[in-house]
């Protein structure tokens, strides 16, 4: 059996990049994750929505802030670069000649025993009726 998640308006949602709740998701008036439960709750229109990632759902989790507590944007980092890419970044730099690539050799074609119908190997003697194919 999978678990699959349902789909919905947080999906929309870019990661940890706050947008408008009424534009987000109209609905009523709800609580500031960070005012905290014993607060009022706030209308739609003054609060902003984020999507956090989360190590064990991809999909991540939805948090509603006031515009005291929304909290900065993050950017995420560029990835590193690979072994592959710091070696070509190193040969353009060094202006060397890209390697040509190895030739290709062909298969030898497959060969049948007009008898058997079965592959014949390269001794070129079928392996179940022992006649010599050419």
């Amino acid at each position: 059996m999978q678990i699959r998640n349902s789909s919905d308006w947080r999906d929309a949602l870019p990661f940890e990049l706050a947008v408008a709740a009424a534009d987000a998701v109209p609905g009523d008036a709800t609580r500031c994750s960070g005012c905290g439960p014993a607060s009022e709750p706030w209308p739609r229109e003054a609060l902003w929505v984020m999507k956090h990632r989360h190590p064990n759902n991809h999909a991540g989790f939805v948090r509603f802030y006031c515009a005291e507590h929304k909290p900065a944007a993050k950017l995420a980092a560029a990835p590193a670069p690979t072994t592959r890419e710091r070696a070509r970044a190193a040969r353009v730099a060094s202006g060397t000649p890209r390697r040509a690539p190895a030739p290709i050799i062909p298969e030898r074609p497959a060969v049948l025993c007009p008898d058997c119908f079965v592959q014949v190997p390269a001794t070129g003697v079928c392996g179940m009726c022992g006649a010599r194919v050419g």
